[in-house]
């Protein structure tokens, strides 16, 4: 009951907090506090539970932001993002960590956790802010790649960091890093490619089945990566950007699930970690988050940002958003509940720290990233893309595809014999305002329509292309360099 009456709230705050401008993870955290011991009273203090919980809620968030990103917006900025997740994270590790010993006053150990744990940037968080800020397409490629590709090395700084004796050489370090970013990465790419496969050839018997195997077969790319002792977070990041980029059946309604399950990864996890959190034990740690999180904020992000983007052409105003777009969430937090699972001294004093840099600073960057985009003119509003859903008709050997054209397509005005579709390929109904009729060749199309279209399985890929094709250039896609491709 208890439970099921915290997410209806959590839900509903959703709405509260689109139109107040208040950070949704702040509220999903202030639900766990109000309910926890310094609220109602409940009493949660199992942070290994929180670990693990924490984890599998980050390979359910990671896994949607994948199956969201577009394969050719993240590809020119691969290179960027993936020096931004390993230069830029150790700039980062070390310029906080040494702020944390020198102006803190923590040990070095102590100093080196906060530093990895804060060096993260948070994909849930990233994911949220990019769905209502419309950035260039570089940025936002940029954005979520690093917000994929940075929990991996992070991960592994942490571990190594909150071990027990000696830490490992710089240099070990490092190779570690590289040796489980490979292995991750080979089998992420291994397994999404085999379910994208058996997805696309495979006729299940039901549509509920898909959403189902897809998010299965991310899960199962994580537990792969792991058991293989590499990256399991960017393995299941690579496996879901590949699924999500392969034009799978019944694509919108995998879509939709998989997005309801990373909201609900993340309001349980927000919830959780409020729940371990003791508020009136935060008092003396405030200070010294504030002044890691203005160096972390002012100093180590730009730096790392400057750094890592130097061999790449970018504008400044593109840097300075890069700088400010550092975004933190659960992700830190959760990481911070390793050194208190392995005991390091001083622990509860680096959640608290860790807890308090989030809150302050998710305050002062969500809500501000918006207004930063519009004064730097980075505001860019992208041309919505036809929506197409692709069923498998098993026994006809076709496939049945439901095109939505929306409102800022070219195909507005285009008669259905012009969109010139393979043979084999036909437009058999279009439903128009709640109205549905078989179109003639000189049925104009208009905004707003839905389209049924049969396709036979030799031709469904070039059916595909030519209506994106289409809809991207309007009649003369293909006569005027923007072909079916």
């Amino acid at each position: 009951m208890i439970c099921s009456l915290v997410l209806l709230f959590a839900v509903v705050a959703v709405r509260i907090s689109s139109h107040s401008g208040l950070p949704t993870l702040l509220v999903y955290l202030g639900i766990g506090v109000a309910i926890g011991t310094d609220g109602i009273g409940v009493t949660f203090n199992d942070a290994e539970l929180t670990q693990v919980l924490g984890y599998a809620a980050l390979v359910v968030i990671l896994a949607e932001g994948g199956l969201g990103t577009k394969w050719g917006e993240i590809k020119p900025a691969l290179p960027a993002a993936a020096v931004l997740s390993t230069v830029g994270v150790a700039v980062s590790v070390g310029l906080t960590a040494t702020a944390g010993h020198y102006v803190v006053g923590l040990d070095w150990r102590q100093a080196l956790i906060i530093g990895a744990v804060v060096s993260s940037t948070d994909a849930a968080a990233v994911f949220s802010v990019l769905r209502t800020v419309p950035l260039p397409k570089r940025l936002t490629g940029i954005l979520e790649a690093e917000s994929g590709f940075n929990d991996a090395p992070v991960v592994i700084l942490v571990v190594a960091f909150s071990s027990q004796g000696h830490m490992e050489p710089w240099y070990t370090l490092i190779g570690t890093i590289a040796l489980e970013l490979a292995i991750g990465a080979v089998i992420g790419l291994a397994i999404g490619w085999l379910g994208a496969y058996g997805l696309r050839h495979v006729a299940l018997p039901a549509s509920g089945l898909y959403p189902i195997a897809v998010i299965a077969i991310a899960v199962t790319a994580y537990a792969g990566g792991a058991l293989a002792h590499g990256s399991g977070f960017l393995a299941v990041y690579l496996a879901s950007l590949l699924m999500g980029n392969a034009r799978l059946p019944h694509w919108p309604a995998t879509r939709g699930f998989a997005e309801g399950l990373g909201w609900l990864a993340q309001i349980g996890m927000f919830v959780l970690l409020g729940l371990l959190v003791t508020p009136h034990e935060l008092g003396d740690d405030v200070l010294p988050a504030l002044v890691v999180g203005l160096v972390l904020t002012v100093v180590a992000r730009p730096v790392s940002v400057l750094v890592s983007t130097a061999p790449f052409r970018l504008l400044w105003r593109e840097k300075a958003l890069l700088s400010w777009a550092g975004l933190r969430g659960a992700v830190p937090i959760v990481l911070a509940t390793i050194p208190v699972v392995n005991d390091v001294p001083g622990s509860n004093r680096i959640f608290n720290i860790v807890f308090v840099l989030v809150i302050v600073y998710t305050l002062v960057q969500g809500p501000t990233l918006p207004w930063l985009a519009t004064r730097l003119r980075l505001e860019e509003p992208e041309p919505a893309d036809l929506g197409i859903e692709s069923a498998p008709l098993e026994r006809l050997r076709g496939h049945l595809l439901s095109v939505s054209i929306p409102q800022s397509s070219k195909m507005h005005g285009v008669e259905v014999g012009e969109l010139r579709l393979p043979t084999g390929a036909a437009v058999t109904l279009v439903v128009r305002g709640g109205t549905s009729f078989v179109p003639l060749p000189s049925t104009m199309l208009r905004r707003g329509d839905e389209l049924l279209v049969v396709a036979t399985d030799p031709v469904r890929d070039a059916a595909e292309r030519r209506l994106r094709a289409v809809g991207r250039g309007g009649k003369l896609a293909g006569w005027l360099g923007t072909g079916a491709g």
